[in-house]
C-alpha cells in the first residue's frame, strides 16, 4: 500500500502503524492493511500436456504464463480460475483439484503488489481454443518440454508441483 497516501473514505493522510503493512487513517481512524491480492490460475491438461499462454501485456510481455489473474470481489478462486481461462483461451474448463497456493508480487517499485495465487488443475469441458484478452498465443507443453521463459517468480514452482503430481519429478526448465 506504499502507493496510497490518503484514506479512500475521508481523504485524510495515512500513517504506518507497526512494522508490516498496517496503516491507520489520521482522520477517521480506519485501519488499512497491505494484504496480498487474491489471484487464481489453472493448469489445463490435455493428453499429458499443460496449456500455457504467451503474455501480450507487461509485466513479462512475450513470456509464457499459466492462464489466470486477479479475482473479482467475492469470487471463489476456482470460479476465477475458470473465468480467466475462458477469457484468455476461449476454453471452458472445470477445476478438478487445488494444486497449491503460492505468494508472489505483481508489478515493480511503488506499483508492486503482493499476490496470493491459488492454482488448480483443470480439464477442458467445452469452448473453442483461441488466444484472447491478454494472451498473444497458446501452447500445449509436455512436462519435459516446458519453455524457459516462464512469467512470475512463483510459476516455476507451480509447474514443478504439477510435474510431481503427474509422476514427472521436480526437474524442469528453470
Amino acid at each position: 500500500m506504499q502507493q496510497y497516501r490518503y484514506c479512500p473514505r475521508c481523504g485524510a493522510a495515512l500513517r504506518l502503524e507497526g512494522e508490516r503493512g498496517a496503516f491507520a487513517c489520521t482522520g477517521c481512524g480506519r485501519p488499512f492493511y497491505e494484504n496480498s491480492k487474491p489471484c487464481a490460475g489453472a493448469l489445463v491438461e490435455r493428453d499429458g500436456m499443460v496449456l500455457l499462454v504467451r503474455r501480450a501485456i507487461e509485466p513479462y510481455k512475450g513470456w509464457w504464463d499459466i492462464p489466470g489473474g486477479f479475482l473479482h470481489p467475492g469470487e471463489h478462486p476456482a470460479a476465477g480460475a475458470a473465468r480467466e481461462v475462458r477469457e484468455e483461451t476461449g476454453l471452458l474448463v472445470e477445476p478438478v483439484e487445488l494444486l497449491g497456493i503460492w505468494i508472489d508480487t505483481y508489478g515493480s517499485g511503488d506499483d508492486r503488489e503482493y499476490t496470493l495465487n491459488c492454482h488448480y488443475v483443470a480439464r477442458v469441458v467445452g469452448g473453442e481454443e483461441r488466444a484472447a484478452d491478454d494472451a498473444a498465443e497458446l501452447g500445449w507443453f509436455t512436462p519435459d518440454e516446458l519453455p524457459a521463459e516462464i512469467a512470475f517468480a512463483h510459476q516455476p514452482a507451480v509447474l514443478a508441483a504439477w510435474r510431481r503430481t503427474r509422476g514427472q519429478g521436480a526437474g524442469g526448465s528453470r
